[in-house]
């Protein structure tokens, strides 16, 4: 295992610096992350085809870490409800610690091997279903206990990891490697490994979205309307996509509730005339 994400940071003396050059640093340091990314695209490709066959079969699909990756995974599985108007119970975020660990550090949570899998069966887990373990080092207990078990229950299984030939890695079915270099203040992985996982989630779940077909052309028409906000991107697509104007879409949204049943009553009431 060749730990990077621990390394020494390319950066001496951070104390000694202004602020201009602390910002100017971290952001040069920020820039390496997206083409790091990108070398994963063909891995992020694998994974997401199979998590896109297990969901069409009726599987889900699980996130699992610890720490910021835990966090960073709840977030990812709590933003695809009211994005894509699917059920919570699709994209499920599990972080070692349960849910106290959101907000506050549980001491020693993530090196109980055995509870990750305890977690997933709270969720009645099933061969169906896919486990995607989340942890920068690539060896914490949490997620590679997880994700062993999952294999031997018949799961799919993929990872997200910062370092090279990690333990993670060597039992996941479909790893994705994305190697960001030492951080900027050493081994603070919530910088550069943090963002590289954000990224990464951003594209697996928005990808697997699209192909269950959660999207039309390029809009969210299954979002969930729980701000003005969102009920006013709900009439701007409807008089995008129908050719109405302001109060006859925002009428038709009212009345239907959702702007995918309000663009498909529209137009068969429109085929029937």
């Amino acid at each position: 295992m060749t730990n990077t994400t621990e390394q020494d940071s390319h950066y001496q003396h951070l104390e000694k610096m202004s602020v201009g050059e602390i910002l100017t640093n971290i952001n040069r340091e920020d820039q390496t992350v997206a083409l790091a990314v990108q070398k994963a695209i063909p891995q992020i490709e694998q994974l997401i085809s199979v998590t896109v066959s297990s969901m069409k079969a009726g599987g889900r699909l699980f996130y699992i870490g610890a720490g910021t990756s835990g966090r960073l995974g709840i977030l990812d599985a709590s933003e695809c409800p009211p994005t894509f108007g699917v059920s919570d119970n699709w994209i499920i975020g599990l972080i070692a610690g349960k849910d106290m660990a959101i907000r506050k550090a549980v001491e020693f949570a993530e090196d109980d091997e055995g509870q990750a899998w305890r977690d997933l069966q709270e969720h009645h887990i099933n061969a169906k279903d896919v486990v995607l373990g989340i942890a920068a080092s690539g060896s914490t207990p949490y997620v590679l206990g997880g994700l062993k078990a999952a294999n031997e229950a018949g799961l799919k299984t993929g990872c997200i990891v910062c370092n090279e030939n990690t333990p993670i890695a060597a039992v996941s079915q479909y790893p994705i490697e994305i190697i960001v270099g030492p951080e900027f203040v050493t081994g603070s992985t919530r910088m550069k490994a943090g963002t590289a996982q954000k990224l990464a989630l951003n594209m697996i779940s928005t990808t697997v979205m699209i192909q269950l077909g959660r999207v039309k052309g390029n809009k969210m028409v299954d979002m969930q309307m729980t701000n003005n906000k969102l009920f006013g991107r709900g009439t701007r697509i409807l008089m995008d996509e129908l050719g109405l104007d302001a109060v006859t879409a925002s009428n038709l949204l009212e009345r239907h509730g959702s702007v995918r049943k309000a663009i498909d009553e529209y137009t068969k009431n429109i085929n029937i005339d």
